[in-house]
């Protein structure tokens, strides 16, 4: 579970402008961030098959948003991917 003020440092961490929330940049740091919370779950609970379907549904829809970031800007994909931490 991510909590509100660790969503709005993500906001204001990866926003392009004031007071974006609907950027591909925003909306990937953020499932960046429940992937993270729910992979440790996951660890702990390893027969929680319900949660690891959303944990594919969730990285099913990163996965679209960084195909349409590559597609729209590559350098924007590039640094995103880079700040984040994922292999792409």
């Amino acid at each position: 579970m991510i909590t509100a003020t660790k969503k709005n440092e993500l906001v204001k961490q990866y926003a392009t402008k004031q007071g974006d929330t609907g950027s591909p940049e925003v909306q990937c740091a953020i499932l960046t961030e429940r992937i993270n919370n729910l992979t440790v779950h996951l660890k702990l609970h390893k027969k929680d098959f319900n949660s690891r379907r959303g944990l594919l549904m969730m990285v099913g829809q990163r996965n679209a948003l960084l195909k349409y970031l590559n597609r729209v800007d590559e350098t924007r994909y590039k640094t995103l991917i880079e700040k984040l931490g994922i292999r792409k």
